[in-house]
């Protein structure tokens, strides 16, 4: 299977909803609302999935590129694409295992756009969002986006993070973080 991103570039994805891949428009509106600030970032991708989040961030010019994935069929899936996509002056890392545990690995590391989309019904969405707080992954001027669906509330409560917006696509959510005291 395969799906399109930027620039009409075409990405291997595994068969089935293994890795649901994010739907096209909602890619789209991440990229307009986080426009202008791609270019150069270190970018951060978990449960990615097919790293499609990833690959739109490279192919947008990203610096640096980390995706976090429990699958080794899918982080090999990963790997391909974005060696098909990256630039030269532009690097990447693909981490296979638990995102909780992997998260942990990164510590000390700042992350100007975080990207999070784990399986709507799963119980990782406190634990990462905590995880990157204690953590401090986020830069102080960077920004978390989680994808959940709508019928999910996300806590407003956690660590150093503190939402700063809200949308939803149909059947999708987003909701952004940002570090506490740096609200828009």
């Amino acid at each position: 299977m395969s799906l399109r991103i930027y620039g009409n570039r075409l990405l291997k994805t595994l068969p089935g909803q293994a890795t649901r891949p994010t739907l096209a428009r909602v890619r789209e509106a991440v990229f307009n609302i986080w426009q202008g600030t791609i270019e150069g970032c270190r970018w951060l991708d978990l449960c990615a999935g097919s790293g499609s989040m990833g690959a739109e961030a490279l192919c947008r010019g990203a610096s640096y590129v980390v995706g976090i994935e429990k699958s080794s069929r899918a982080c090999s899936i990963i790997q391909q694409n974005w060696q098909q996509v990256a630039q030269g002056g532009q690097t990447f890392e693909v981490l296979r295992g638990d995102v909780v545990q992997r998260l942990k690995t990164l510590s000390g590391e700042k992350f100007d756009r975080i990207y999070f989309d784990p399986p709507y019904a799963s119980d990782l969405y406190d634990s990462v969002i905590e995880a990157i707080a204690q953590y401090q992954l986020l830069d102080e001027d960077g920004e978390l986006a989680v994808e959940h669906s709508p019928d999910r509330s996300l806590n407003d409560g956690i660590l150093s993070v503190k939402i700063c917006r809200q949308k939803v696509y149909g059947n999708t959510a987003l909701t952004f973080y940002m570090p506490s005291g740096y609200i828009y």
